[in-house]
């Protein structure tokens, strides 16, 4: 990783990954001045999918939800460098990575400090091809050796010590060579202890039970137990 530090910002970036000028990276014009914009999606803002020299990218600034969102829309309080949305979300990717979990690589990050806060902004490796469950469930269901595969991803991130505080099933994706993956680490971190890996579980399975009643998803209770026979046969390996 390395750092670019300009008075009031700070860039970490993987200059294996990125070859443009990470200072201009995380500005949308660059990317449309390049004829690089791929696409966009909508959720809390706009995420840009761009194409970078060496890969297809997701750029995301950060955004608050909510009724606190509506006032303070970007803004966070600045506790340190490190402590920022962005500095954290990328480290943890990387240390992820490391571990072996399949989840984007990051490219860069920014923090951009305004006395006691900071606004943040992230540039990762979009996966190609890949479609998360919600998606992929609409059109059919999916064979018990997918969800195995999902449990032990699960198991995987668990026994880093990592909790991520959204597990849901718009945020896993499944890629076309079957690949699953892990997305939005936003306000996630590493956990001690084991309680909080049964909630995380119940949340993942709550999600499933929502998006059956919501959007008829092809999905049945029974799914659920080929995940967590994945999520138990990876822990005695």
């Amino acid at each position: 990783m390395d750092l670019l530090v300009d008075n009031n910002t700070r860039i970490w970036y993987d200059k294996s990954l990125l070859s443009e000028d990470p200072a201009r990276c995380f500005d949308v014009e660059f990317w449309q001045n390049k004829n690089a914009v791929i696409g966009s999606a909508s959720g809390r803002g706009t995420t840009w999918f761009v194409q970078t020299a060496s890969v297809p990218a997701a750029l995301r600034h950060y955004r608050r939800g909510g009724l606190f969102g509506k006032l303070v829309r970007d803004s966070y309080a600045f506790t340190g460098w490190g402590n920022t949305r962005s500095a954290q979300e990328f480290q943890l990717l990387t240390y992820l990575r490391e571990k072996g979990i399949s989840v984007p690589r990051p490219i860069a990050a920014r923090a951009i400090r305004d006395g006691l806060t900071y606004q943040a902004d992230l540039l990762v490796e979009k996966i190609d091809g890949a479609k998360d469950l919600v998606d992929i469930l609409m059109e059919a269901p999916l064979e018990a050796s997918h969800y195995h595969r999902i449990g032990v991803m699960v198991r995987k991130l668990h026994d880093a010590g990592v909790c991520h505080t959204d597990l849901n099933i718009h945020n896993i994706l499944l890629d076309t060579t079957g690949t699953c993956w892990l997305i939005d680490f936003d306000k996630c971190g590493k956990k001690t202890g084991e309680g909080w890996k049964a909630s995380n579980l119940s949340r993942l399975l709550r999600s499933f039970r929502k998006e059956l009643n919501k959007r008829q998803i092809q999905w049945q209770e029974t799914d659920w137990d080929a995940l967590l026979i994945g999520y138990q046969e990876q822990a005695v390996r």
